[in-house]
């Protein structure tokens, strides 16, 4: 008779669970998983995939406008935001019905209820209140979204704001709207509703859109965003939010007020771990708010394990999938691995978008935080050199679009490595992706020098920079 329920249960059908469920059934295991919303978390049903759907959507502006430069008569255009969310819709039905489709054919049982610890080894399913045991445990419950102010106070009017999840079914195109916050979400729900025809006020608390991300490709964002008609508030937070006629209007800290049809908040998600019942299986919580796992993905107590959002280590869907596959490989398959963090290349699907992999040019400028922040670079960073390029994309050049590209390598003087690579305007997070292979290798700046140029194309500025930035005189 079988120990145990299952040799593993999972707590979370998003791309890290749903991953790690796959890979553990395959080598044998009786996997039960458990998701409280829809199989496919927040990237594929709220998240990632029908953000992407929209972005390409408010992109068609350009394309129309652009046409004309190219001797195309595109005439009067009109835009319906209904046929565009039933058409998302769709498809976030399709892949999630393939997500269901590939735990079943992998022989995983799915539990279409929220799970909650009940113990070293048992599992709660709330619907139904039957306790389950399972040999391992894996938590993959992603994160939550936060939409209160840093203070953890309440904010008034906060029941009159909308957030991402409600932004995908909005039942019309607010002709304006205030988007509260400066990270991904924020910024790219911004150019999305800039684009499909919203008048747009970003408001973000610090002194510039998002944080994080080298200083060249926030600064010319910000200056793109402004070409676009997208007013910029920085420094400034949301004290209340009230209800006027014909809308709602954001009063800020500073007692100014912002009139608008809607307000999206898009301050961010923290990991989704309360009521989860993990105090009583004695699972800490690190200092990040993440539940605290090992490089292995272990948490602090015996059996159970944790990977993406929910650790709040890298909070990027390939990252869960990479978790949540070396977690079961090692685990299951007896082919122990652990993910690495050094080379992540990342994407802001803004318009102009961002690609960046590697450091910034202000980590790249502090051995002290890259040894502490990235073992295996430890020793390099202090001395850098910068390549940059400017330019107007060769379409821009016949379409009059004044919209301009920026690239930018980060080079550690001491061993020609490249550490930084950051791409701002269009396919910048095709490019990015392909010099994350060649930075990941190790690859110098006379690699990329080496390497022949594809023309004409955006992408041959990578390998045909050759001088070295130097700042102007002040």
């Amino acid at each position: 008779m079988a120990k145990h329920d299952y040799d593993l249960f999972v707590i979370g059908a998003g791309s890290g669970g749903v991953r790690a469920a796959r890979i553990a059934a395959g080598y044998g295991a009786k996997v039960g998983i458990a998701e409280e919303y829809r199989v496919g978390g927040t990237c594929v049903i709220r998240g990632c995939v029908p953000k992407k759907l929209l972005v390409y959507a408010s992109r068609f502006r350009d394309e129309f406008e652009d046409a004309a430069g190219f001797g195309w008569n595109v005439g009067a255009t009109t835009f319906d935001w209904p046929t565009l969310i039933a058409n998302k819709d769709k498809e976030i039905a399709r892949l999630e019905g393939l997500y269901k489709i590939n735990l079943e054919k992998a022989g995983v049982e799915i539990h279409a209820t929220r799970a909650v610890i009940e113990g070293p080894n048992a599992v709660r399913l709330e619907k139904t209140g039957r306790t389950i045991t399972a040999g391992k445990i894996l938590v993959a419950t992603g994160g939550a979204l936060a939409l209160a102010e840093d203070s953890g106070k309440p904010i008034p009017g906060l029941e009159h704001v909308i957030s991402s999840n409600e932004a995908f079914h909005l039942p019309k195109l607010p002709r304006s709207i205030v988007v509260y916050g400066g990270g991904y979400i924020a910024v790219e729900f911004a150019g999305i509703f800039r684009g499909l025809g919203s008048e747009v006020t970003i408001v973000y608390r610090r002194d510039k859109i998002l944080r994080g991300f080298d200083e060249d490709m926030r600064t010319g964002l910000t200056e793109e965003y402004a070409r676009r008609g997208i007013k910029i508030v920085t420094g400034r937070t949301i004290a209340g939010v009230e209800k006027v006629a014909g809308g709602l209007r954001a009063k800020l800290d500073d007692g100014s007020m912002i009139a608008s049809e809607a307000v999206m908040f898009a301050t961010g998600r923290a990991p989704h771990i309360k009521g989860l019942g993990l105090e009583k299986a004695g699972v800490e919580i690190a200092a990040n708010g993440g539940i605290k796992v090992d490089t292995a993905s272990r948490t602090t107590a015996a059996d159970i394990y944790a990977v993406g959002d929910v650790t709040n280590r890298i909070n990027l869907t390939p990252v869960a999938i990479r978790e949540g596959h070396a977690f079961a490989d090692s685990v299951f398959g007896k082919k122990p691995w652990a993910t690495e963090y050094d080379m992540v290349p990342t994407a802001v699907f803004s318009t102009p978008e961002i690609g960046t992999v590697g450091l910034t040019e202000a980590e790249a400028r502090d051995p002290a935080w890259i040894a502490a922040h990235h073992p295996k670079l430890a020793g390099l960073g202090g001395e850098i050199d910068l390549y940059k390029a400017a330019f107007r994309p060769m379409k821009g050049t016949i379409s009059g679009r004044a919209e301009r590209m920026l690239m930018k390598l980060i080079v550690d003087q001491k061993t020609d490595r490249v550490l930084g690579c950051h791409v701002l305007g269009p396919d910048a997070g095709e490019m990015v992706q392909m010099a994350a292979i060649a930075m990941r290798m190790g690859a110098r700046k006379a690699d990329f020098d080496a390497t022949m140029a594809l023309h004409p194309s955006a992408a041959e500025e990578l390998v045909t920079m050759r001088s070295k930035w130097v700042p102007p005189a002040t």
